[in-house]
C-alpha cells in the first residue's frame, strides 16, 4: 500500500508535457513556433533568450533582411515566440535529463519536469583561455562579447583575442567604438571571410599578431595588459579592455544519455534524430557542419517536425 502512494504522488508532482524544449536561440525558438502551430502541449527552459544572435554585430546573410543587427534579430525571434504565448521558463539552466518509464525527467535547479520527449536546442558558450588572471578580470576588463560590452571601452585601447570570424567580428564592432584594436592570434594568418578579413587588415585603427598566444591577464583592479608569448619571447601589451573570441564549445554538459563527438556535439541524424528514441536535437549544439543562424533556425523547425511524427507513431497506451 505504501509504495502505491507514492507512485501516486509521483504522479501528482510531474505534468507530462508533449515536448520540452531545452534552450532559446535560434533553434530553440524556431521549434517552439513550429511546436505551437502544431499544438502540442510543451514547454521551452533556457537560462536566456537569443543565444549567439543576441550576442552578434551586423548580420547580412540572413535571408529576408538585406542588413540587421545581431540584438534586433534576436528580438524579432523573441517577439514571434511570444505571439504564440509560448510556456517558458527563462534564466533556468538544465543540469540533466533522464528517461523515466514512458517519457522523460528535465532537472533545472529550480524543479523537475516531465515530458514524453525532448528537443536538445541549448547551443554553445564561449571557449576560456585558461590562463592567469582571466577569472580574477572577468567582467573588470576582461569580456566574452563585444556586443554587450564593447561601449564600455568607448575611447580605450583593447586586444581582441582569435583570428575567426567572432574575432573579426569583434574588432569590427569594436572599430567604431575604441582607440585602438590589437588581434593576437596563435594562427599564422587571420581564418575568417574574406570580406571581413578585409576590414580589419585595411583599418588603421587594428595591428594583428599572428603566431602568438595570451600567457596572462594583468591589472589591479581593473585590466591594465596582456603578457604575450610570441617566438617564445614575452611580450607586454597595454590594454584595457580584452575580449576573448577563440571559439565555442557545446553546452552539451547535462546531455549525458546522448552519443557525442570527440569536441562534445551531439551526434543526429538528417532527422534530427539522437541515440535516444525520443530525443531530438538541433542547432550549434550537434554535429550538423557551418554554425550559421538561418542553419540553426532550420534545424529547429526540422526537430519540431520530427517530434510531432514520433508522438503520432508512439501514442500512450493506458
Amino acid at each position: 500500500m505504501v509504495l502505491i502512494k507514492k507512485r501516486l504522488k509521483t504522479r501528482l508532482v510531474y505534468k507530462m508535457y508533449d515536448l520540452i524544449i531545452i534552450g532559446a536561440g535560434p533553434a530553440g525558438i524556431t521549434a517552439s513556433v513550429y511546436a505551437a502551430r502544431k499544438r502540442m502541449n510543451f514547454l521551452v527552459i533556457s537560462r536566456d533568450i537569443g543565444g549567439q544572435t543576441a550576442w552578434s554585430g551586423d548580420i547580412e546573410n540572413y535571408t529576408g533582411y538585406q542588413f540587421i543587427s545581431g540584438p534586433e534579430l534576436a528580438a524579432k525571434f523573441e517577439e514571434h515566440m511570444r505571439q504564440y504565448k509560448i510556456p517558458l521558463k527563462e534564466t533556468e539552466e538544465v543540469e540533466d535529463f533522464r528517461r523515466d518509464g514512458d517519457g522523460f525527467i528535465v532537472k533545472t535547479a529550480k524543479g523537475e519536469y516531465r515530458s514524453r520527449t525532448v528537443i536538445v536546442a541549448s547551443g554553445k558558450r564561449s571557449k576560456e583561455l585558461g590562463v592567469p588572471g582571466e577569472k580574477e578580470f572577468k567582467n573588470r576588463g576582461l569580456t566574452y562579447c563585444a556586443t554587450c560590452d564593447g561601449p564600455l571601452f568607448s575611447g580605450k585601447d583593447v586586444a581582441v583575442i582569435g583570428g575567426g570570424n567572432s574575432a573579426l567580428d569583434a574588432a569590427i564592432q569594436l572599430m567604431k567604438i575604441a582607440r585602438h584594436i590589437t588581434i593576437v592570434t596563435s594562427a599564422g594568418s587571420l581564418t575568417g571571410d574574406s570580406v571581413m578579413r578585409e576590414q580589419v587588415e585595411t583599418s588603421p585603427l587594428v595591428t594583428v599578431m599572428n603566431n602568438a598566444r595570451v600567457a596572462a591577464v594583468t591589472g589591479d583592479k581593473f585590466v591594465s595588459g596582456i603578457t604575450i608569448v610570441k617566438n617564445g619571447l614575452e611580450e607586454k601589451l597595454q590594454v584595457q579592455g580584452v575580449f576573448v573570441e577563440i571559439g565555442l564549445t557545446p553546452n552539451s554538459y547535462f546531455c549525458t544519455i546522448l552519443e557525442k563527438n570527440q569536441i562534445g556535439e551531439i551526434k543526429v541524424t538528417i532527422q534530427n534524430e539522437t541515440n535516444v528514441p525520443g530525443v531530438f536535437a538541433c542547432g550549434d549544439v550537434t554535429d550538423v557542419p557551418e554554425k550559421q543562424i538561418i542553419i540553426a533556425a532550420g534545424e529547429g523547425a526540422k526537430a519540431a517536425l520530427g517530434v510531432f511524427r514520433y508522438l503520432i507513431q508512439n501514442p500512450l497506451h493506458g
